[in-house]
């Protein structure tokens, strides 16, 4: 059963909170709901513009779209996609790149048009970056913007890549990398000295411009950052804290990672 706890006139920081058993059933819910968009704007003869993370987080969300896929019948021959971020450098051919893990996860499963996806350029030369990147943001303005924007958290509060010290306005950039972030993605490359240092990410102000963001954690390995991001004040320290100010914000936790938030009544 799903407990929801919108918006508190008492607390006007605390956005709406949706908490479910575990990650399975928040997951096929998301899906579900991304699903019916995609569908009824199809009925529309309009596209839909998805934003998209990668991490363990999503991996149920995807999996679920592509049995709507096969099973349902769901096309995305409307969806146009943006990712969130990607190392750098990375090519995208190396197991460690979000190229390959959304490849594997959802494209490689599902009849999205190949140049309807858009993930960050992990090969570029560091001169080409900045250019690159306000092209990014030119063609997600070009499609109208980022109707649903997935997102994870991870242990320093980014989201993203946006780092603590990451500012409200920032646009897609190059940044450095947290050392605690770099540490739980060591396992992924066999060891820390593995991991780049940098990586290209949407910025804060990027994110924050969807219609519709849906922020993901599962597991007890996410409540203190989820009670940290709840229950301190709007701060740079903790980016995901930045998303309370947006009412288009929604919070969607499983029984684990919500369990250390105050206030909450079924």
């Amino acid at each position: 059963m799903v407990k929801n706890f919108p918006l508190e006139q008492s607390n006007p920081e605390r956005p709406v909170i949706s908490v479910y058993p575990d990650a399975k059933a928040a997951s096929v819910d998301v899906a579900q709901r991304i699903a019916s968009l995609i569908r009824a704007k199809q009925r529309d003869n309009k596209q839909i513009v998805l934003g998209l993370a990668t991490g363990s987080t999503p991996i149920y969300v995807y999996e679920e779209l592509v049995r709507l896929h096969r099973e349902e019948e769901l096309s995305f021959n409307n969806v146009i996609s943006f990712n969130l971020d990607e190392y750098f450098p990375m090519q995208p051919d190396s197991s460690q790149s979000y190229v390959a893990f959304m490849k594997k996860y959802l494209f490689d499963h599902i009849d999205i048009k190949p140049e309807n996806v858009h993930i960050p350029d992990g090969t570029l030369a560091r001169a080409e970056i900045e250019a690159y990147c306000s092209a990014y943001e030119n063609k997600i303005k070009a499609v109208g913007g980022i109707d649903i924007q997935l997102l994870g958290i991870g242990r320093t509060g980014h989201i993203g890549f946006n780092e603590p010290g990451a500012t409200r306005f920032s646009k897609t950039r190059l940044v450095e990398l947290n050392d605690l972030t770099r540490t739980d993605a060591a396992p992924a490359f066999g060891s820390k000295e593995y991991v780049p240092t940098e990586a290209i990410t949407m910025g804060i102000d990027t994110i924050m411009a969807a219609r519709k963001i849906l922020l993901m954690a599962w597991g007890r390995g996410k409540a203190e950052i989820v009670q940290k991001t709840m229950e301190t004040e709007v701060t740079a320290t903790i980016p995901a804290t930045f998303l309370k100010t947006c009412e288009q914000v929604e919070f969607v936790l499983d029984n684990e990672a919500a369990s250390l938030l105050t206030g909450l009544e079924a």
